[in-house]
C-alpha cells in the first residue's frame, strides 16, 4: 500500500534537527494509524520535494527509523513500514520491535551501524571484484596483503605518531587471532603477565592456555598502577594495557607512567601489548602519544582493529611488532597465517588510501559525543549516576549493591548491560553497569532505554 499525502511539517525554529522531526512525524503516524504494516514510503526525491528540504535530510530520517526497526529497505522496491510494527496503537511512546540481528539496547563492542558508509564500501569492494585477476585466486601472503600493510603504516604515522615500515605489520583476523599470534610466537608456559584490573576480560581464557601466569594490577585515575606491578610482579615477561582509553573505565595512562612502563619492559626485557581499541574517538583535547610512539626500548608490541573503527564483521586486526622480532613473526606467521580475505583486506586498504576512513572517523568523533550525552541525560532524568569520560564507545554507570544481581535483571528485560565486576579479576566492592551507547539513535531512544533500564532494576 502506497503512502497517501501526510501533511508533515518542518520548523526552521525547532531545537530538533530537521531529519528528527520528519522520523517522528513519521513515527507517530504509524502509531495513529495513518500508516500500516507493509505500506512503502515516497522516494526520498519525491518526500525531500513534497517538504522543501535536502534529499539527504529524508535519506537520514529513514536511516534512523530504520535502525529503529519502524522501517526495512527492499532495494529498488523502495522503503517500506516494518510487518512487524504495531500500527494504530495511538500511543507517543514509540517502542519498535527490534529487527531480526539487530542489536540489543546497550549492547558493548559495536560501532555505530547506522553511521557506517555502507554505499562506499559496497562500490570499492565492487570495483575490486571487478578488477580482480587470476593471481588473486592464489594463497594470499601469510602476514598479509601488502597493500593493507603500506595503508596501515601511512596511517599510524600521520594519526598515531607511529613510524613503522609494513614489514613490521601483520594483519590476523581479529584481535583475539592477534594475541595467539603474539603468544605463540613469544610465550612460554609459566610466563607472568600484568593485566589490567578491571580489564578486557575476553582473552584472559587465551593466556590461561598458554599456562600464564594472570598477574591483576590495579588502575586509578591515572591508568594502570605500574609501581604496583613493579613491586609485586617484576619479574613478569608481558604487560597487556589499553593505556589510550582504559577498558572498561575510560582513563588514560598519564606520561609519567608510560615512561615508567617502558623502563620497565626495557630493564626486565619483557613485552608490552599495546591494546588501542578505540582510541580514535577521543571527545575532548588531544589524545596522549600511544606507547608505541615512546618506543626507543623496542618493547611495545601495537595491536589495532577495524571492528571498533568501521564494522566487527570485519574480523580484521593488526599487529605492529619491534624490528628485531619481525623474523620471529614471519616465521610464525608461515605456520599461523592469516586467514581474512583477501578481498576485504584489499577493500580496507581502498578504504584507508583514498581518505574514505579518515572522514568517517572524523564523523563518528560528532557522532558518539552526541550520542553518549544522549544517553547520559536520559540516565540523570531516571536518578542514576554516570562516570565521565572524555571518548571511548562504552560507558559506567555507577550503582548501589550487587552489580551482578542488577545486571541479571537487565538481562531478563532484554537490556545488555555488563557487571563491573564480572570485569575484576580480584573483588571489589565499587560495582558498575557498563554500557554502550553508540547504536541509540535518537534522544527519544535513549529516554526508552533508560526508562526500561529503571523499570527492569526495581
Amino acid at each position: 500500500m502506497k503512502l497517501k499525502p501526510t501533511p508533515f511539517t518542518v520548523s526552521l525554529h525547532h531545537t530538533q534537527p530537521r531529519y528528527q522531526q520528519i522520523a517522528r512525524q513519521l513515527k507517530r503516524a504509524i502509531n495513529g494509524g495513518e500508516l500500516t504494516a507493509g505500506s512503502r514510503l515516497p522516494s526520498s526525491r519525491t518526500m525531500a520535494l513534497e517538504l522543501g528540504v535536502a534529499r539527504a535530510t529524508i535519506e537520514s530520517a529513514y536511516g534512523e527509523l530504520v535502525a529503529q526497526g519502524w522501517l526495512e529497505r527492499r532495494g529498488q522496491a523502495g522503503t517500506f513500514v516494518s510487518p512487524s510494527v504495531k500500527s494504530g496503537s495511538g500511543s507517543d511512546s514509540f517502542s519498535a520491535p527490534r529487527p531480526q540481528g539487530a542489536p540489543l539496547p546497550f549492547q558493548m563492542g559495536l560501532p555505530a551501524l547506522d553511521a557506517f558508509p555502507r554505499a562506499i564500501w559496497a562500490r570499492l569492494m565492487g570495483r575490486r571484484l571487478r578488477q580482480q585477476t587470476r593471481f588473486d585466486l592464489m594463497l594470499p601472503e601469510p602476514g598479509g596483503e601488502a597493500g593493507l600493510k603500506q595503508a596501515i603504516a601511512d596511517y599510524l604515522r600521520f594519526s598515531r605518531s607511529i613510524d613503522c615500515q609494513p614489514e613490521q605489520i601483520f594483519i590476523t583476523s581479529g584481535f583475539q587471532a592477534a594475541i595467539a599470534l603474539v603468544l605463540s610466537t613469544l610465550a612460554r608456559p609459566g610466563d607472568g603477565i600484568w593485566l589490567e584490573d578491571p580489564g578486557y576480560r575476553f582473552v584472559r581464557p587465551d593466556f590461561a592456555r598458554a599456562g600464564m601466569q594472570l598477574q591483576a594490577v590495579p588502575v586509578d585515575d591515572e591508568g594502570m598502577q605500574i609501581d604496583f606491578g613493579i613491586t609485586h610482579y617484576p619479574d613478569a615477561r608481558f604487560a597487556l594495557l589499553t593505556p589510550a582509553h582504559q577498558s572498561p573505565l575510560g582513563m588514560a595512562l598519564s606520561l609519567p607512567r608510560r615512561h615508567a612502563l617502558l623502563d620497565w619492559a626495557s630493564r626486565q626485557q619483557s613485552w608490552i601489548i599495546e591494546d588501542d581499541y578505540d582510541s580514535e574517538f577521543r571527545y575532548h583535547g588531544k589524545p596522549l602519544p600511544p606507547l608505541k610512539s615512546l618506543d626507543s626500548p623496542q618493547r611495545v608490541i601495537y595491536a589495532g582493529t577495524f571492528s571498533k573503527s568501521m564494522f566487527p564483521a570485519l574480523r580484521v586486526a593488526w599487529l605492529v611488532v619491534p624490528r628485531h622480532a619481525v623474523d620471529d613473526f614471519q616465521a610464525r606467521a608461515r605456520r599461523q597465517p592469516c586467514t581474512a580475505p583477501v578481498l576485504i583486506q584489499q577493500t580496507i586498504a581502498d578504504f584507508l588510501r583514498e581518505g574514505h576512513f579518515w572522514r568517517h572517523l572524523k564523523k563518528m568523533r560528532h557522532c558518539y559525543a552526541e550520542r553518549r550525552l544522549w544517553l547520559e541525560n536520559a540516565l540523570r532524568e531516571q536518578g542514576f549516576s554516570v562516570v565521565p569520560q572524555e571518548g571511548g564507545i562504552q560507558m559506567v554507570m555507577e550503582v548501589a549493591g550487587d552489580d551482578k544481581v542488577l545486571a541479571d535483571r537487565a538481562r531478563a528485560a532484554g537490556l545488555a548491560v555488563q557487571a563491573l565486576s564480572h570485569w575484576r579479576i580480584k573483588p571489589s566492592t565499587q560495582g558498575g553497569l557498563l554500557m554502550s551507547f553508540t547504536n541509540i539513535s535518537s534522544y527519544e531512544m535513549a529516554q526508552s532505554y533508560a526508562l526500561q533500564l529503571r523499570q527492569a532494576l526495581k
